[in-house]
């Protein structure tokens, strides 16, 4: 596993990466200033928050049942049926790779 984080104090302490360590994950900083090779990922959790989890009370909720939503958001709708404007024709991103491989066969 590889985690990327930015430098913010809680990523870069003793105390984290000793149980990344413990875990065998590898931590990925970019260089100070370098703010967009994360841009994508920061994009994709500002939606999931404000299409889904802003909408419901996860402070209530177990757990389990909040990681069965995000899994079931992403699975389902994000990956299957989501207009992803990134991708020609606005594919969601299971159907441009479907599609993608059927050019490449």
């Amino acid at each position: 596993m590889i985690l990327h984080s930015d430098r913010g104090s809680q990523f870069t302490s003793a105390a984290f990466r000793k149980v990344l360590a413990q875990y065998g994950a590898v931590q990925s900083m970019s260089g100070t200033g370098r703010c967009y090779d994360n841009a994508r990922m920061e994009s994709f959790f500002a939606m999931l928050k404000k299409e889904k989890l802003y909408r419901i009370r996860t402070e209530r909720m177990p757990m389990a049942q909040v990681k069965s939503i995000v899994f079931r958001y992403i699975m389902t709708y994000y990956n299957r049926q989501r207009i992803y404007t990134a991708n020609p024709g606005g594919l969601p991103p299971a159907m441009y790779r479907q599609a993608a491989r059927g050019l490449a066969a």
